[in-house]
């Protein structure tokens, strides 16, 4: 599972788990894999962080993460 994901994940399951700080900095470590990787994989995780990081302002943002979460898990890479 891709650490990007789970973080968002873990926020998701409970918004105090994880500061605004660490989805911003979650969000940025997911966009430089993404521009290290350039694949499906890798930008469905940096569309997650970057939805649960602009969570914070809008709620809006929390139903896009858990959009692109289940997006990642449907990936056939994840079922396997």
């Amino acid at each position: 599972m891709n650490k990007h994901i789970e973080l968002v994940k873990k926020w998701l399951a409970d918004p105090t788990s994880v500061t605004q700080q660490e989805l911003k900095d979650n969000r940025d470590a997911a966009k430089a894999a993404y521009y290290a990787d350039y694949d499906y994989d890798t930008a469905t995780a940096m569309a997650a962080a970057e939805a649960a990081a602009e969570a914070y302002y809008t709620a809006d943002f929390a139903d896009n993460a858990k959009h692109w979460v289940k997006r990642y898990e449907e990936l056939p890479e994840q079922g396997e």
